[in-house]
């Protein structure tokens, strides 16, 4: 059997390596519309400020080595344009040559990820803009900064925004955030958003808040020098915009595969579409929420690696499910980390689930043993059913244990009350005899 993967990142060769471990004598066939294979993401803002040496330490495997090793068949600067599902064919431009090329495929699994939101604002091409996605993103900003770049501009506040605003500072720029809504971080509820707005102040970012970006102004060589919102103009000498990502699928329009939330690809618990033979996988597809108990579209590598592994099996014919997700995330930023899981208040009640919070001020590890170690605690329960629904916590340390924690209790439809009765681990340097989120549980 003939396998085409268009896509050759996190979801795309992961479900390739299924297919090659896990069945014989078939042939996999990638097509990748970068030059880069299989390489980490979420490690391109480290590569900027130097904890990431080099974006080369962000490549878990080369096109050569999925080819040599594995026999996987790899075409880098390949872009799948148009999808045939009757005659099961693919059409695309070999940006090598200039020239078209068609492929046949038994099955077809669509894993083309997601592209950077870019505004058509006026001046959006001007030098000195940039969004990050890619390696090669990443390389150019890199190459664009010097010691005559000291103003940066990031356009939107969510986990990119943060992340890139403690880069930049890391590396002595003068960094501001324009946000068109109330607050950054809009995935947390606004008492703990405040924690965010706090620490971005200590920092020295610039916070700029409702107003809407309408266009850029540049000097006399075309690069960019001021962000022009509708409250007036922003000075500066580079401008990142990270303003969200939309599904790769609009090359799909008129094949009839079935497209839902935020343009992403409907996909069942097997990762296929609703043409037969043809699946989706990662920032391209959408999730099960389990939680919400619908489709969501939450792009993280986390998700993509897990659906790419369950699409390779199911394309083998070895059944196996997607069980969905709970909404995990964690991101460092600056001195702190956020960390959330599951529904805020505010999703809870745009869902109309009868819902209730509590929060606590607790810390890391055990009082006497350090008390500069705060950490913030807030769960989100159904006040009727006493069901668990989200957590949200901001620290310096530990955040990642608790909300893995919450995120595992989620996974198995806890109650509020039964974390109580968790059997955690416990030494001062770590934790309390209550573990913060037991506290809160309590406190419930």
């Amino acid at each position: 059997m003939k396998y085409i993967i268009i896509g050759g990142d996190a979801a795309g060769m992961s479900a390739a390596m299924q297919i090659v471990r896990n069945s014989e004598g078939n042939e996999i066939v990638t097509y990748e519309k970068g030059e880069t294979y299989s390489y980490g993401q979420c490690g391109l803002p480290y590569t900027i400020n130097g904890i990431v040496e080099s974006t080369e330490d962000l490549i878990a495997r080369t096109p050569e080595t999925f080819q040599e090793k594995y026999g996987i068949k790899t075409h880098t600067l390949h872009e799948v344009t148009s999808v045939d599902c009757e005659k099961k064919m693919v059409y695309g431009t070999n940006y090598h040559t200039g020239e078209q090329f068609e492929d046949h495929y038994d099955r077809l699994l669509v894993a083309t990820g997601a592209n950077p939101n870019c505004p058509p604002w006026e001046g959006i091409e001007s030098e000195g803009i940039y969004t990050l996605k890619t390696i090669p993103d990443a390389e150019k900003i890199m190459d664009y900064i010097n010691e005559n770049i000291k103003n940066v501009t990031i356009i939107g506040g969510g986990y990119i925004g943060l992340e890139m605003a403690e880069t930049l500072s890391d590396i002595g720029k003068n960094v501001q955030i324009i946000e068109r809504g109330e607050r950054l971080a809009k995935i947390f509820d606004e008492d703990m958003s405040a924690l965010i707005h706090e620490e971005a102040t200590k920092q020295n970012v610039k916070l700029t808040f409702k107003e809407s970006v309408e266009g850029f102004k540049t000097n006399d060589k075309g690069r960019v020098r001021c962000v022009v919102t509708d409250h007036g103009e922003h000075a500066t000498d580079l401008v990142l915009v990270a303003v969200g990502v939309t599904p790769n699928t609009s090359f799909l329009q008129g094949t009839g595969i079935f497209t839902s939330v935020q343009g992403a690809i409907e996909v069942n618990a097997y990762m296929e579409s609703t043409i037969k033979d043809i699946y989706a996988a990662g920032d391209c597809a959408t999730q099960y929420h389990r939680l919400k108990q619908k489709s969501d579209y939450i792009p993280l590598g986390t998700h993509a690696n897990k659906q790419g592994r369950v699409a390779g099996l199911n394309m083998i014919n070895q059944p196996t499910t997607f069980k969905g997700i709970v909404g995990s995330s964690i991101i460092k930023f600056f001195d702190i980390n956020l960390g959330k899981t599951g529904l805020s208040e505010r999703e809870a009640e745009a869902l109309h689930f009868s819902n209730t919070s509590v929060t606590i001020d607790s810390s890391h590890a055990a009082g006497y043993y350090s008390k500069e170690d705060p950490m913030k605690v807030k769960l989100v329960y159904n006040d009727q059913t006493r069901a668990l629904l989200g957590a949200q916590i901001i620290g310096k340390e530990g955040v990642d244990k608790r909300i893995d924690v919450v995120a595992t209790a989620l996974y198995h439809s806890m109650t509020v009350d039964e974390l109580v009765d968790l059997d955690l681990s416990y030494a001062p340097p770590f934790n309390s005899v209550w573990d913060p989120i037991q506290q809160a549980a309590r406190r419930a």
